[in-house]
């Protein structure tokens, strides 16, 4: 009897390394991914397939892949694979999140040297005839101070880079603790004190709605008219528009941008000033960089088409997981990120707390779900099962996995709880609840409640008094935002309570600021769960 071997696509060229990970257990073919045709006809019988940016496997090329089991991308961004129609289809995505940040580093000291000693320009300069030594006169990085927006794994090893040229780092971090900062030898400041301190700055930070642009024309005004800013992380963090125009007037002495808004982009207005460095998006693009991504995820390839548990996995956990468990990673990473929206602090611990039925079983991919659900919003790079913990641990952060067969109200309760570094704590619960395992936040702070978790929610603390639902009612309504459901909790009568709100669409913060000072609330968030 002939056995056939799963077919693993390779949609682009990747390095001999990444074959030899696979080992020989695979069919290997390979298609050109950019050709459409190609690869519609070629993944049709895939198990797996490889690509890097060039193919585009999106919800045509799954509705053809009736045997595909996972897309590995042989790198960090995943714009080129729709995470949600593979996920509906029972399809797993992975990445190679940490493959690239040792080049992203390099690159960003790359710019900085550039920047410092204006060397595109003098090259230029020179290669056209022109010898101007006094023109390209720099300035040094000793003792001068660099400023770092977001301190994670990339932040964390350009500060071990900057210390070598004796430069003084500090970080804008909410998310790491002041022990962390201590043992990367790191000035914890706020944004405002980094962007009027900082003779350079660079920006690692995730794109998300409340990052994007966060680098525009108040940044720039508080910035020092000899400070330069670098972004090597995600397009739009910097505004292009104020970029250009703070360069222009000379409110910032000059910029390292590598990536863009619009990609490919080769005529942005600041292109033609001379005090701009420019790279076509190379964080990525190293010999080494490309190979660790490739074989990195031919490992997982591997570790998926063998049922186990993929570490980068970036949709499903995967692996060798019990049944009772399984439907509890998406609720908890639910709660993690309900958790980190609610935080107002650095935290110091957290607890993922397991009690019920399931807690008989192996639960440490519940522990993953939640970490990963936690850093999602606040770390530039991808969160997977894997680096999760690391995260945790990079930024001072103790956890713990405690379990208990006993649950008093719910059959299973998945709770995460943390301690915050001005003493306070903030604690979520959630429960999968009824033949169709409804995910219910059932607890927040100690109040006790029970609503279905939407993508949009809304959570307000407040001194318990008449007419504030009314209120919040006409506050939204007012704003085009539309209530599904409400549930109000309270310690007493005219104690403190909570309210729970789910609503049809994202509230803008300017609503919240509204609600905020109408019925004086001491918390007023939306936790955004769309994306």
């Amino acid at each position: 009897m002939t056995v056939t071997k799963p077919v693993v696509l390779l949609a682009e060229e990747l390095s001999p390394a990444t074959i030899e990970a696979l080992g020989p257990d695979f069919e290997i073919r390979h298609c050109d991914g950019a050709d459409r045709s190609a690869l519609l006809a070629a993944i049709v019988d895939a198990d797996a397939i490889l690509v890097r940016s060039a193919t585009q496997v999106d919800a045509e090329a799954l509705g053809v892949a009736s045997r595909l089991k996972v897309i590995a991308r042989a790198g960090v961004g995943l714009d080129n694979v729709d995470i949600k129609t593979a996920t509906q289809a029972g399809v797993m995505v992975v990445n190679a999140p940490t493959s690239n940040i040792v080049s992203a580093a390099e690159l960003t000291v790359g710019h900085l040297l550039s920047l410092a000693r204006h060397i595109p320009a003098a090259s230029s300069a020179l290669k056209n005839g022109e010898w101007k030594r006094s023109k390209y006169t720099g300035t040094e990085l000793y003792e001068k101070k660099l400023g770092i927006i977001g301190l994670g794994r990339i932040g964390a090893l350009i500060t071990a880079r900057a210390q070598g040229f004796d430069m003084e780092v500090l970080a804008y971090d909410p998310y790491i603790t002041s022990a962390r900062a201590a043992q990367l030898g790191v000035r914890l400041v706020t944004l405002d004190e980094l962007l009027e301190q900082s003779d350079f700055i660079t920006i690692h930070m995730p794109k998300t709605p409340e990052t994007l642009g966060m680098i525009g024309t108040e940044a720039f005004d508080k910035m020092k008219d000899t400070a330069y800013i670098i972004n090597v992380a995600r397009g739009g963090l910097v505004d292009e528009q104020a970029l250009y125009t703070a360069l222009t007037e000379g409110k910032i002495a000059g910029a390292g941008i590598d990536v863009f808004v619009k990609e490919p982009s080769t005529d942005l207005p600041f292109f033609a000033l001379d005090n701009v460095v420019v790279t076509p998006h190379l964080g990525a693009s190293t010999d080494e960089a490309q190979e660790k991504a490739g074989v990195s995820v031919a490992k997982s390839v591997r570790l998926a088409l063998a049922g186990e548990l993929v570490p980068d996995a970036v949709n499903v956990a995967g692996g060798v997981i019990a049944p009772e468990v399984r439907p509890g990673i998406p609720l908890i990473e639910k709660l993690g990120r309900i958790f980190t929206a609610l935080t107002h602090d650095s935290v110091t611990q957290i607890d993922i707390e397991v009690a019920g039925e399931i807690a008989v079983h192996d639960v440490k991919a519940l522990e993953l779900a939640a970490l990963k659900g936690v850093f999602k919003d606040v770390v530039s790079e991808q969160v997977s099962y894997v680096n999760a913990p690391i995260l945790a641990e990079q930024r001072g952060i103790n956890t713990r996995l405690i379990t208990s067969t006993e649950s008093k109200d719910y059959r299973n309760v998945l709770t995460i709880r943390g301690a915050l570094s001005d003493g306070s704590q903030i604690s979520v619960s959630g429960t999968l609840t009824g033949p169709k395992q409804i995910e219910k936040l059932v607890g927040v702070n100690g109040y006790d409640v029970e609503i279905p978790i939407s993508e949009h929610l809304v959570v307000l603390s407040y001194q318990d008094r008449p007419g504030v639902i009314g209120s919040l009612g006409r506050i939204l309504g007012e704003n085009g935002v539309n209530i599904a459901g409400m549930q109000v909790a309270r310690n007493s009568q005219g104690g403190q309570a909570l309210s729970l709100l789910t609503v049809d669409s994202s509230v803008p913060q300017t609503v919240l600021d509204v609600i905020r000072t109408e019925i004086g609330a001491t918390m007023a968030r939306e936790v955004d769960l769309e994306g």
